[in-house]
């Protein structure tokens, strides 16, 4: 049975790579052990094989086969025996030769037509017919160049003519130093390799002109002799006419004149060219003319093909790429100048060698069987079909009833075991041949699944899956699958099944994911396999890179936010104009998202954002243009000078990817105003010329700015500074204005003119006045330098007439037009009358008046002010007094309404009229009282105890009562955990109750509470609290302080205490005992203790540690008060060391001990001894005894502690002084009095210390 190819796309997934059958052979190792298999040439050298004559000679020739083959060569047609020639070898279990040449041996000794031939006991397979050639790089014939000639404007042709070399020569002209010449539309190198001049030019004169020949295969240069050109003008022929006569070709003593073009190649108007199938075309037209003429390319019978077709050296030659028949017909080239043009027309024709339409493939049948071999081929001419059979002619090949040949193909049918062979099919024309070797192998095999086990395949949600079953069997297995539970056989859609097994699913769903099984059955046997089909959902960009457009400098992010299976892990990469991005570090790749900071002008591009996973990708790209501030514009022009005129032109600077809106022109006037720049005009940015109106007397410089949608760019260089003559004024000064300061004066000011409107020197101003109706001549004066002239003595309020006219050296300004002003107003001198207030309601008044006479008002009246202030409460618990306040309304008004006016109070009020100067006397004073109104909320409401039916509330009078207050209405209702509310309770309470005890309530339920206060005039807004009665009494709460005590010292009251509650903040309170000051707070620092200093001696304050924030009132816990008493001040004891009589006493003891040390003395002088030191020895001084540890006790503090401690002390030393000194100073070493002099000696004095004991001391009592 044959075996053919499906129509399906998965061709490139069958057994054998290229092949489609199903038992095409080579398999898997595995498989091939017990196969037998006819020869197949793998590897082979080139029909045309041109070699290095410098290295050994190697022609390749590779086969498989089971059992291996083995390998024989033809050389010209004939036998050829390698074992007689000691310089070619065979490769082991290869046919590839080796010729060794490295011995001197000459390599177009071997040049000859080869052929190899595999074969094993199931046939033989041919390779080509493979032409070795030794390549050559002859050398250039020598020659001798006679100089060139050449009249400037004349064409000229330079002849390479390379030796002819194998593979051909490239070839391309330098100078002796190794420079490739210039090539241009008048200069180029034809494909022939001359060099081509359309005309020469005087430059063009050059000794060393030379044609290189590089012969690619050995990798060696040709040069050819120099040729050297002297180009020469009419002028200098003659004079080097004599030098050149006997070596030079002389030409015409006629100037060259522009000429039409003529075609230097190809000659004449027609001329043909063929080209093979699948190869370069190129054609070429290079034209001589003067100007140099310009080459075009038509094809007359259809259109050049635009991607393969290219114009190469100047549009001299098109080259068109891997032609087809279609690309044959007429060619036209036309060279043109300003003096005509010259037409040629080349004809294409286009052969082929051949080429397949259908290559013959192998085939495995099984016994008895049929199948057919197909050699199809095209060419033109038409190929010629020629069948061998393991290399000989079909027609001298043993004969096999199974087999018949037909034209381009052979029949097999019925075929008996032993028929394996080797076919070749041989398609050749005059261009070329195609030799193709395909076998017949008949097996006989069991089906054998060949797709790995339980392979798992993965494919996208609405992607196709295909699912392989790769099998073999002899004769061809059929394939069926199944699904899952193997229910049923699949059939129909969505499933496709291809001959070669493999299961296809056109769209894929999650539906079809699971485990498949294929079946493969022939005669012979079954053989089955198992594969699992996941489908993945699709990775998606759901939020791609937007286009943007940034500002250079700034940071742009372009988002990239990706959906994709949670099985697959994605990879998301950006790219920049489709390649990497930028190596720098401005660019920052996240997961979703591209951060550029900073952005130049060199990023605008492209970027894209591209997600992979291991199955798919999504790609999404924008655009990034980046704007910048466009370049200031340059080359400022003036032009067409005027005498109040100029045209400006400039040259705008780079735009920077943002259109330029409009030109700022703006200028300097040098006179009057230096270094200062002003705008003068705007023109559209489509324009670089302004036509500027210009003031006399200046002198200007000019520049411009560009605008775009970015912003302003820098401004221009400064033009040239251009002048312009003075004249008189054009203009009067502008904003001109009369008014008064005072009752008795006029003020006439204007604003004045600037330099630039001056138009000339001397500039002043002329004030003209009169009095209107009144006056008929004009009052003047001229003043420079101001802006304001006062006129006194004028009648207070009259109108005015005023006119200022401006002057200079060269004339007054235009006559100027009068405005209208008045004199000075005066205050009002009268009240209005009639004042009368109606109160409307608690909070709105309504005032009355009358107008005051025109007479009084001297002036314009402005309007009227009500001045009202709140004097008293009308409840006595608030006597507040409001500030002044006041109402405006305009003069045509005769009342008003003051709003916001405080319910149950007194207000006093006075109406005054005003102008432009200030108010009048005011008018007599008027009470009125506002009613009451709704009281205001109140000052506190709260929930301060609950129990399991009960609840205590708490509330104090509002701060804003508004009236006498009536009661408190009380409403309140259940809240369950959804928010749903009870029907609603209400309850009136006295004005005097401050709580009330709510009773019956359900326990453990959340009620809402609505508190408000009410007058005679209805309640005022509520207060909400909301509070829950408990479900079990709870056990005593334990207090939140305990032990805490106080004691004294010299540093102040500390206070100790035990806290065993939750808050973390704790204050100390204190007050005066029995006073009515505010408690004063300390805060504690993390302590169980306090020390309260600056308290006053002699007092007794109350104290009290309190938890919790000092905002919320309700939530902190306080100790129990202590109070604490500070001792009055000490009076100092009587020291006795200050006593007289002590002091005496002492001095006595002093000066008998002076005198004992005297006789002392004298007696030891004289050698007697004093027994003093041996009593002093034997007995010690008690004073100077160790202190023992017994000496010191702590008891209870006492007045008896107040008293110095005597202590005895050793020095560190380990000695008792003897010094009697020293005694003094540890005696008083603990004084509080002790000092010491510079020098750090005692000068402290012999006193007691009275006062509290040691803080250290005291703590540990």
């Amino acid at each position: 049975m044959m075996d053919r190819p499906s129509d399906g796309r998965l061709a490139l997934l069958l057994l054998l790579g290229h092949m489609i059958t199903a038992l095409e052979v080579p398999l898997d190792p595995k498989l091939l052990e017990g196969l037998p298999q006819p020869p197949t040439i793998t590897h082979q050298s080139p029909k045309e094989y041109i070699v290095d004559p410098r290295e050994n000679i190697v022609i390749h020739c590779e086969a498989k086969g089971k059992p291996h083959p083995s390998f024989s060569w033809t050389r010209n047609g004939t036998h050829f025996d390698i074992d007689k020639d000691p310089k070619v070898t065979m490769k082991p279990h290869s046919g590839t030769l080796v010729i060794d040449i490295s011995g001197g041996e000459k390599a177009d000794a071997y040049e000859a037509v080869y052929q190899c031939t595999a074969h094993n006991q199931l046939g033989s397979a041919l390779s080509n017919r493979i032409i070795i050639r030794q390549s050559r790089s002859p050398l250039w014939s020598k020659e001798k160049f006679s100089p060139i000639v050449a009249q400037e404007g004349q064409s000229l042709v330079l002849h390479c003519r390379p030796p002819a070399g194998l593979p051909p020569p490239i070839v391309f002209w330098m100078d002796n130093n190794f420079q490739r010449l210039p090539q241009s539309r008048r200069v180029s190198q034809g494909l022939n390799g001359d060099l081509y001049f359309s005309n020469v030019l005087l430059e063009d004169s050059r000794s060393n002109y030379i044609c290189y020949a590089r012969f690619p295969h050995t990798q060696t240069i040709q040069q050819k002799q120099p040729i050297a050109v002297h180009v020469i003008d009419l002028d200098s022929l003659n004079d080097t006419m004599a030098d050149y006569f006997n070596d030079t070709d002389l030409f015409s003593d006629k100037p060259v004149d522009e000429r039409a073009p003529v075609f230097l190649v190809p000659s004449g108007s027609l001329s043909s060219q063929m080209v093979l199938r699948g190869e370069v075309l190129e054609l070429e037209c290079i034209a001589d003319g003067l100007p140099t003429p310009a080459v075009s390319w038509t094809k007359l019978s259809g259109e050049i093909p635009g991607r393969r077709a290219s114009l190469m050296n100047f549009n001299k030659t098109l080259r068109i790429s891997d032609v087809s028949e279609a690309d044959a017909g007429e060619y036209r080239c036309a060279a043109g100048n300003r003096l005509g043009s010259v037409h040629h027309t080349i004809t294409v024709s286009v052969r082929a060698a051949p080429y397949w339409i259908s290559a013959p493939r192998n085939l495995v049948l099984a016994p008895l069987e049929t199948g057919v071999i197909t050699c199809r081929a095209r060419g033109h001419p038409k190929p010629h079909i020629r069948w061998s059979m393991n290399g000989l002619p079909i027609e001298d090949a043993p004969k096999d009833p199974s087999r018949k040949v037909e034209d381009d193909s052979i029949i097999f049918s019925e075929v008996q075991t032993g028929s394996s062979a080797v076919y070749q099919c041989n398609a050749s024309n005059q261009h070329g041949y195609l030799l193709a070797n395909a076998f017949v192998n008949v097996l006989a095999e069991p089906p054998r699944v060949l797709t790995a086990p339980n392979k798992v395949y993965q494919v996208i949600e609405n992607r196709p899956a295909l699912l392989e079953c790769l099998f073999f069997g002899s004769p061809v297995p059929a394939v069926t699958w199944f699904k899952d539970s193997r229910s049923g056989m699949l059939e129909g859609d969505p499933y496709v099944f291809h001959k070669n097994g493999t299961l296809e699913i056109h769209v894929s769903q999650a539906v079809n994911g699971g485990k498949y099984t294929c079946v493969a059955r022939n005669n012979l046997g079954i053989s089955e396999n198992h594969v699992y089909l996941e489908v993945k959902e699709p990775t998606r960009i759901l939020r791609p890179p937007e286009y943007r457009v940034v500002q250079r400098n700034r940071d742009v992010l372009f988002e990239c936010k990706v959906k994709h299976d949670p099985s697959l892990i994605p990879s998301t990469s950006w790219l920049k104009d489709g390649g990497e991005l930028p190596d720098d570090d401005r660019f920052r790749a996240h997961l979703d998202s591209l951060t550029i900071r900073g952005v130049t002008e060199s990023d605008a591009g492209t970027y894209t954002c591209v997600t992979n996973t291991s199955l798919d990708q999504d790609s999404a790209s924008a655009r990034l243009t980046v704007v910048g501030q466009p370049d200031a514009p340059t080359d400022l022009e003036l032009t067409d000078p005027g005498a109040r005129s100029v045209q400006l032109t400039w040259t705008p600077g780079h735009e920077h990817n943002s259109a330029t809106k409009k030109f700022l022109i703006q200028y300097e006037d040098g006179l009057h105003q230096s270094g200062v720049w002003l705008n003068l005009t705007e023109v559209p940015g489509t324009k670089t010329t302004a036509h500027l109106k210009l003031s006399p007397y200046a002198h200007y410089s000019f520049r411009v700015l560009a605008l775009n949608g970015v912003g302003y760019s820098r401004p221009s260089i400064p033009s040239r500074q251009y002048r312009t003559n003075p004249a008189a004024p054009d203009e009067n000064p502008s904003e001109v204005k009369g008014h008064g300061t005072e009752h008795n004066n006029l003020v006439i000011t204007w604003k004045p003119l600037t330099g630039l409107q001056a138009n000339g020197p001397g500039l002043q101003y002329t004030v003209l006045w009169r009095q209107q109706g009144v006056e008929k001549d004009w009052t003047s004066v001229s003043v420079a330098n101001v802006s304001k002239f006062v006129v006194s003595g004028t009648p207070t309020f009259v109108p005015y007439e005023v006119m200022v006219r401006a002057q200079n050296a060269y004339g007054p300004g235009p006559e100027p037009a009068a405005v209208i002003g008045h004199s000075g107003e005066d205050f009002p001198s009268a009240a209005p009358g009639m004042v009368a207030v109606v109160v409307l309601n608690s909070t709105l008044a309504e005032v009355h008046w009358e107008h005051v006479p025109a007479r009084s008002v001297r002036g314009r009246l402005q309007g009227y002010k009500v001045h009202y202030r709140r004097e008293r409460s009308l409840h006595r618990h608030n006597s507040h007094h409001g500030e002044q306040r006041s109402e405006s309304f305009g003069p045509n008004r005769t009342r008003g309404k003051l709003p916001d006016l405080h319910p149950f109070s007194v207000y006093s009020l006075h109406v005054t009229a005003f102008n432009s100067r200030g108010e009048g006397p005011a008018s007599a004073t008027q009470r009125y009282e506002t009613p009451e109104g709704v009281p205001g909320v109140p000052s506190f409401f709260r929930v301060s105890a609950s129990d399991l039916d009960s609840l205590t509330l708490e509330w104090a009078p509002p701060h804003e009562r508004n009236g006498r207050l009536t009661g408190y209405t009380l409403r309140y209702q259940t809240v369950n955990s959804s928010h749903d509310v009870g029907l609603l309770d209400e309850m009136d309470l006295l004005s005097n109750q401050s709580s009330v005890t709510l009773h019956n309530l359900h326990h453990s339920t959340r009620y809402k509470f609505y508190f408000s206060a009410k007058t005679q005039q209805g309640s005022g807004p509520a207060l909400t609290e909301e509070a829950v009665t408990i479900l079990h009494r709870a056990p005593a709460m334990r207090p939140a302080f305990g032990n805490v005590s106080s004691s004294v010292s010299e540093d102040g009251a500390l206070i100790s205490w035990e806290y065993w509650g939750p808050e973390k903040h704790l204050y100390v309170e204190y007050i005066i005992d029995n006073s009515d000051e505010d408690w004063h707070t300390e805060k504690v620092n993390g302590s169980q203790f306090h020390v309260l200093k600056g308290l006053k001696e002699g007092l007794s304050y109350k104290v009290r540690v309190v938890a919790g924030g000092r905002e919320d009132e309700r939530s902190r816990r306080r100790s129990e008060e202590l109070l604490v008493t500070l001792p009055a001040m000490v009076s100092p004891q009587v020291d006795i060391a200050t006593q007289g009589w002590f002091i005496g006493l002492m001095s006595a003891i002093a000066l008998l001990i002076l005198i004992l040390l005297i006789v002392c003395f004298i007696k030891r002088n004289k050698g007697g001894k004093y027994p003093v030191k041996e009593k002093e020895d034997a007995h010690g001084d008690p004073e100077i005894q160790p202190m023992k540890e017994d000496d010191i006790t702590f008891g209870e503090y006492s007045e008896e502690d107040r008293k110095p401690l005597r202590v005895s002390r050793t020095p560190s030393s380990g000695t008792v002084p003897r010094d009697g000194s020293e005694d003094s100073l540890v005696e008083y070493a603990d004084s509080g009095d002790t000092q010491f002099n510079e020098d750090g000696s005692f000068i402290g004095q012999y006193s007691g210390r009275s006062g509290p004991p040691s803080p250290v001391i005291n703590s540990l009592v």
